[in-house]
């Protein structure tokens, strides 16, 4: 059974890294005022702020950033600013044995997928496939804020995940499973193939969202995912939205649905709001699921946070 990090309260201080692309001071600082008026305290990583090209920051300084936030005793939730790219360079960089006995709240999507999965495999820990700072920045529906705080700030037994009305999800394959759920962003996932960090699916719950790839590409990922062995060993695959895709040849990711996943054979759930898509669901990585694709559910079955 995986840890589970200390609930969120009210008061409690979220520590801010940025661990792969830089995002501008003015939506950090919005993220920030946003998390403070809910009546939270922030603190901030040395390098937040910064900006290398396409990183902000070196692989050490963003993973240094991280441990900080770990290793402060008044932290009880680490929010990155965003994804991009580049939180792959931090993951040899960290402390999987200090994580593991600091078991703190970690939030995040899009590139932020490999930390969660390597969170779990290397620390135990449970963490979310959820809101990260830029999201506190805009106007996001309630559903998204909703979703975020019953997956941290509630310890109960159990808790099904729906979309918001009026878009159901849709089992493709029927079955019944249950097991942790892994998994995130598509691209991120596929790039982890072949190194220390990637994701183990052996006895898990597969789930998977896409954006603003062509089909095409979408295709050659899950091709990749296929042959090394993650679809054969995972006992159910979710399906999130492939937001902003574009068709390929015809092509379209429902066409991918049908033609690629249905014949797998795995219990097969799809349409679930997540990650880029305006609807955001918590999915707690590492956390024990239950997968029913002959009646449509996706219910996580233990508590996703400790009371301590």
């Amino acid at each position: 059974m995986a840890t589970k990090p200390p609930m969120l309260r009210r008061g409690d201080t979220i520590g801010i890294v940025t661990l792969g692309s830089p995002l501008s001071a003015a939506s950090i600082d919005a993220g920030i005022r946003r998390l403070e008026s809910l009546g939270f305290r922030a603190v901030v990583g040395r390098h937040v702020y910064a900006a290398a090209g396409f990183l902000a920051g070196t692989d050490a300084e963003r993973a240094a950033d991280f441990m900080s936030m770990i290793e402060n005793p008044a932290v009880r939730m680490i929010l990155p600013t965003r994804g991009g790219v580049g939180v792959a360079g931090v993951l040899p960089h960290l402390d999987y044995g200090v994580i593991a006995r600091n078991p703190k709240i970690v939030s995040g999507y899009s590139d932020i997928t490999v930390l969660l999965n390597t969170l779990y495999r290397f620390s135990n820990l449970v963490s979310f496939h959820s809101l990260l700072l830029v999201n506190f920045a805009g106007t996001e529906p309630e559903y998204n804020f909703n979703q975020f705080y019953a997956a941290t700030a509630s310890t109960a037994d159990s808790r099904t995940i729906a979309n918001p009305e009026g878009r159901p999800l849709v089992g493709r394959v029927q079955g019944n499973v249950t097991g942790p759920i892994v998994g995130g962003n598509l691209t991120s996932l596929a790039g982890t193939l072949g190194t220390p960090y990637e994701v183990d699916t052996r006895g898990k719950i597969l789930f998977l969202e896409e954006t603003h790839e062509p089909i095409n590409r979408v295709y050659r990922m899950v091709q990749q995912l296929e042959q090394a062995g993650k679809i054969r060993d995972c006992i159910g695959i979710v399906l999130g939205e492939c937001t902003g895709c574009q068709t390929a040849y015809g092509t379209s990711y429902e066409d991918l649905i049908r033609e690629v996943f249905v014949p797998l054979g795995k219990p097969l759930l799809t349409g679930l709001a997540s990650g880029h898509g305006t609807y955001k669901a918590a999915i707690p990585i590492g956390a024990a699921a239950n997968l029913n694709a002959t009646n449509g559910t996706l219910t996580i079955v233990e508590p996703t946070v400790s009371s301590a």
